[in-house]
């Protein structure tokens, strides 16, 4: 089945779909094997990762695209890509959207932030025009390669406007041809549940460990009414966490023989890896030289 038709089918189920953010292809492969439904490729992780730079809209699309193609690759699980503002106006949109879909994703969030953009949890944010974002949506939606393409509309204006004019910009996207609506940093518990029964479309979350919003669990955010949250960039920091715990280790007793408890051991990378496959392939085609 195709991937935005098996996304489509999850969320027609009454259960929340729990999101991890993945900024590489192996972290895709990782999310997979535990279980998970769906992967979101963040534009800040992959931003933080690939480039050593923080979300404030320096990343290009084709940057991005690079890796999102080959998180795509890499599962088989349905993708939700992240593109930012579209990297310009409605035409940039119409290009994005274009090349994204090629690619194979399940699903693209487009936000209504003005240049240059940033972290939904960063101050300093601006917004375009509510027009300006519609005409983005309809471009989105032309523009997709894949009439099942799931398009996520979110608004960043809570904290350059009001919350009131969020909840009003959502419902305008939505009706503008968004299928999923995303409300960025509710700053409180009673915006973060309200934002679900006031509009008439399906609602995605994102917990930001040490953000602007309350972190929920998705048992309580699906019973605010919620059909979607991401954590999207754990992975990432935890994986940080993990290296510098690593290196530590190294640096004060200069080996790593007592540090295995810290890593995946060679067997789980090469299963993540798919060496044996590989192996397949090369004695199909040729002579192995494995050892």
């Amino acid at each position: 089945m195709k991937k935005s038709l098996l996304l489509r089918k999850r969320l027609q189920k009454k259960e929340i779909l729990v999101v991890p953010g993945v900024q590489a292809a192996l972290f895709a492969k990782v999310v997979e094997n535990a279980g998970f439904e769906a992967v979101y490729a963040t534009g800040a992780g992959i931003a933080n990762l690939h480039l050593g730079i923080p979300d404030i809209g320096l990343a290009t699309m084709t940057e991005v695209l690079e890796t999102v193609k080959r998180i795509v690759d890499a599962t088989t699980l349905p993708v939700i890509a992240d593109i930012d503002d579209g990297y310009g106006n409605h035409l940039n949109v119409y290009r994005t959207v274009k090349e994204f879909t090629k690619a194979g994703v399940a699903a693209l969030q487009l936000e209504d932030q003005k240049a240059p953009k940033r972290c939904g949890h960063f101050r300093g944010k601006n917004v375009v025009t509510r027009d300006e974002m519609v005409a983005k949506i309809k471009a989105a939606r032309d523009a997709s390669v894949d009439d099942d393409l799931i398009l996520i509309a979110r608004t960043d204006a809570i904290a350059p406007l009001s919350f009131e004019e969020a909840l009003e910009r959502a419902q305008a996207y939505g009706e503008a041809g968004a299928d999923l609506l995303f409300v960025e940093a509710p700053e409180n518990l009673e915006q973060l549940a309200s934002i679900p029964g006031h509009l008439k479309f399906p609602v995605m979350a994102n917990m930001v460990e040490g953000g602007k919003t309350p972190l929920l669990s998705s048992r309580v955010l699906e019973e605010m009414g919620y059909k979607i949250v991401v954590f999207a960039n754990a992975t990432l920091k935890s994986a940080i966490k993990g290296l510098q715990n690593l290196l530590n280790g190294l640096k004060n007793t200069g080996s790593t023989s007592e540090l295995e408890n810290l890593m995946v051991s060679m067997e789980v990378r090469n299963e993540l890896t798919r060496l044996k496959e590989f192996q397949m392939l090369d004695g199909k085609y040729g002579r192995s030289d494995e050892k």
